[in-house]
C-alpha cells in the first residue's frame, strides 16, 4: 500500500485534528457558565462583592447564586441582637436544603461602634456565630451599599432598625422583607424560607 499521502499530509492532518479539537474544548468552556460565579449565572441582585468580616478578603455574592438567601443587617449592642442565635441555628438546620443567612453589621442606628475584628469576636464568642458575615456596611441612605438599595428598591422598604431581613429566592428575585419584630423563628419567615427551598429556580 502506498502511504505517500501520509508522510505529505499527515503533520498538517494532525495539526488540523488538534487544533479542532482544541477548538471544541475552549468553545465547550465559554458555553458552561462555572460555577459559583459567571456572569451569565450570577442573579443582578447577588452580583456584588464585600469584604468578609474575619479576614476582610473579598468575597462574591454569587457564590450563593441557586441558593435562597436571607440578607440581614446586624448589630451587636442592639436590643435585637439575641436573634443572631436564631439565625445561626436557622441557617444550620436550612442549609443542607439550601439555605444561606448573610449578616451585615451596620452602625447606621448606633448601635455597632466596634472594629470588624470586634464584632467577629462577639459574634463567635457570644452566639457561635458560622453563617457568613460581611464587614461593617452602611444600609441605608444615600451611601448605603448598592445591594441594600437594591433590596429597598424592589421591596420600597429600607431597613428601619437593626436585624431588618430580606429573603431571596433561587431565583435571585426579592420575595419579601421582614422587620426587626419578625425573628427567625416566626411562622411567617419560616413559611417563607419552606416555599422558596422547594420552588425551582
Amino acid at each position: 500500500m502506498n502511504h505517500s499521502w501520509l508522510k505529505q499530509w499527515g503533520p498538517s492532518l494532525l495539526l488540523a485534528l488538534v487544533a479542532a479539537v482544541l477548538g471544541f474544548g475552549l468553545e465547550a468552556a465559554q458555553a458552561s457558565p462555572q460555577k459559583g460565579g459567571s456572569a451569565g449565572a450570577c442573579p443582578a441582585i447577588l452580583n456584588h462583592t464585600f469584604e468578609r468580616l474575619q479576614d476582610e478578603k473579598p468575597q462574591s455574592l454569587c457564590q450563593y447564586a441557586g441558593k435562597v438567601v436571607l440578607v440581614v443587617n446586624t448589630a451587636s449592642f442592639c436590643g435585637f441582637t439575641s436573634q443572631y442565635k436564631g439565625l445561626e441555628a436557622l441557617n444550620t438546620q436550612y442549609k443542607n436544603q439550601g439555605l444561606v443567612v448573610l449578616g451585615f453589621p451596620s452602625n447606621d442606628f448606633s448601635q455597632e461602634k466596634g472594629s470588624n475584628k470586634d464584632i467577629a469576636a462577639f459574634c463567635e464568642s457570644t452566639f457561635g456565630v458560622k453563617f457568613p458575615m460581611f464587614t461593617k456596611t452602611q444600609v441605608t441612605g444615600e451611601g448605603a451599599a448598592p445591594l441594600f438599595k437594591e433590596l429597598t428598591a424592589q421591596t420600597g422598604q429600607k431597613p428601619r432598625w437593626n436585624f431588618h431581613k430580606y429573603l431571596i429566592g433561587r431565583d435571585g428575585k426579592v420575595i419579601d422583607q421582614y422587620n426587626s419584630m419578625i425573628g427567625p423563628d416566626s411562622k411567617t419567615l419560616l413559611s417563607a424560607i419552606d416555599k422558596a427551598l422547594k420552588a425551582q429556580p
